[in-house]
């Protein structure tokens, strides 16, 4: 019982040897593709809602080399995603960096800067609809707009307010 339990223990050992063995001594290379860090960042709002963040990231990461459209003479691409909540509408350049944006979406959640600045401004008031709008360009970065329909159970009011909880 003693060798055979010596026996697997070694046996055991023996097969760790040969576990990482690297022919040539080098890892093999990665290729990290950029995305649109740009637009990302200009339109970085942490507490935007999942879907919008969701769409948002597909759009940067969106290959436009890779697309079935694609040429190499076209120098202006217009793409259009969709979810349920919005769209998207990106303009890429033949490198496929993002121009341009226009996007809309619907009944999303808002941002708390957003609730706090209505709720202080508007007490007693619920919203029964929103629209989150964002026009992003290179030049500019991004411009986000909520436009909000507030209910008193008598009267609806619009007001508009940006991503910082501005009234406008």
């Amino acid at each position: 019982m003693k060798k055979l339990l010596l026996g697997l223990l070694a046996l055991g050992l023996t097969t760790q040897f040969y576990a990482q063995v690297i022919e040539d001594g080098m890892l093999p290379e990665v290729e990290v593709r950029a995305t649109n860090y740009k637009y990302l960042n200009s339109v970085d709002n942490s507490e935007a809602a999942v879907p919008v963040q969701l769409l948002q990231k597909k759009a940067a990461q969106f290959d436009i080399k890779s697309a079935e459209f694609y040429e190499d003479g076209s120098d202006f691409y217009r793409v259009y995603f969709y979810i349920p909540d919005g769209t998207i509408v990106a303009a890429y350049d033949r490198d496929g960096q993002i121009l341009y944006t226009i996007e809309k979406f619907e009944n999303v959640a808002l941002p708390n800067t957003v609730t706090d600045a209505i709720g202080e401004k508007f007490p007693g008031w619920k919203i029964s609809k929103d629209v989150y709008r964002v026009n992003y360009t290179q030049e500019k970065g991004a411009v986000q707009r909520y436009k909000v329909v507030l209910d008193n159970g008598v009267k609806k009011i619009r007001v508009k307010v940006d991503e910082k909880g501005v009234f406008l």
